[in-house]
């Protein structure tokens, strides 16, 4: 074991978790330790539901996020959203579709089959991904969520060549997390700018994986059920510690799945969205009791996927 261990090292990857749970001492641009993220804001009035909600319950929102993908937003809508984001100084990450789920394809349906989900099949599919990602960069969006690496590199290389604007914030889904220091490694080379990882990580293990990359690490710290349903307040100190700079993403348990959602659906959405809002409430008075000295990033940053409408 100690010779893989060293060669591990060679290539500047940890050889063993961080057991030890030594402080990172990376910071985001602003200097601050964590941000927080509410995930599943479906469309405008779902965004609206969230701000309105923050300012009743004080807490800093730094990036929403989507689920259902741009194709299901009509162009109002990802341009109203856009619009928000831009004056309210909020991060907007938009879900990539299509995907594997949405074609005709049956291993997507079997049991073991369904690793292949948020993929894109094949080179049309690919095409019909990134002509999503241009429809929301021409509206306006700065972040994306794309869950195929094959994509994510191409979009990295479409950002160097003046097809995509260079400030896109390209993060990668948690249904393609990096489970490990090497993995988080390649995706930071593929072009990931801020990496969702597993949601069972124990600090350690997460450890491991920040000593291997500088982006920032996504983690939900409340999970929704189909991804574990864990709820992980209490551990945000340690997390903060290990894991420096870290977005906190606010899932909600005991929840429907209400992806692709819709119209049919935004009543629900809306009201799960407060909740979030409400349990990221909950999670930073624990936080501010337990490791008051954490830095919360301020709103607003340079580096964040601000919409430019």
């Amino acid at each position: 074991m100690k010779k893989t261990q060293q060669f591990l090292a060679k290539l500047k990857l940890p050889a063993e978790d961080n057991h030890a749970l030594e402080p990172s001492k990376k910071r985001f641009a602003d200097g601050g330790q964590y941000r927080l993220e509410i995930p599943s804001v479906e469309g405008p009035r779902v965004f609206r539901e969230v701000l309105k909600a923050a300012k009743e319950y004080k807490v800093p929102v730094h990036r929403v996020s989507q689920g259902s993908g741009v194709m299901l937003l009509t162009r109002d809508e990802i341009s109203e959203m856009a619009r928000i984001g831009h004056d309210e100084r909020i991060e907007v990450c938009l879900f990539v579709g299509p995907r594997a789920g949405f074609e005709t394809g049956a291993q997507v349906t079997a049991a073991a089959g369904k690793v292949i989900g948020q993929q894109h099949r094949g080179a049309d599919q690919l095409v019909y991904a990134i002509e999503d990602v241009r429809r929301a960069c021409d509206l306006g969006i700065r972040s994306i969520l794309p869950a195929d690496l094959g994509l994510i590199w191409v979009l990295n290389e479409m950002k160097s060549k003046g097809e995509l604007p260079k400030n896109l914030v390209i993060k990668s889904s948690v249904t393609l997390p990096a489970a490990n220091p090497a993995t988080a490694r390649i995706f930071e080379r593929c072009g990931v700018t801020t990496m969702n990882i597993p949601t069972d990580l124990a600090p350690a293990q997460i450890g491991a994986i920040r000593q291997a990359v500088d982006v920032p690490i996504d983690l939900y710290i409340e999970v929704p059920d189909n991804f574990g349903g864990f709820v992980r307040y209490y551990e945000m100190p340690q997390i903060i510690r290990v894991a420096a700079p870290v977005y906190f993403k606010f899932g909600l348990r005991n929840a429907p799945d209400i992806y692709p959602s819709g119209f049919h659906l935004e009543d629900l959405a809306a009201k799960m969205a407060r909740e979030r809002v409400r349990r990221a409430r909950i999670a930073l008075d624990l936080l501010a009791q337990y490791a008051p000295e954490a830095k919360m990033s301020p709103l607003g940053s340079k580096d964040l996927g601000i919409p430019e409408p």
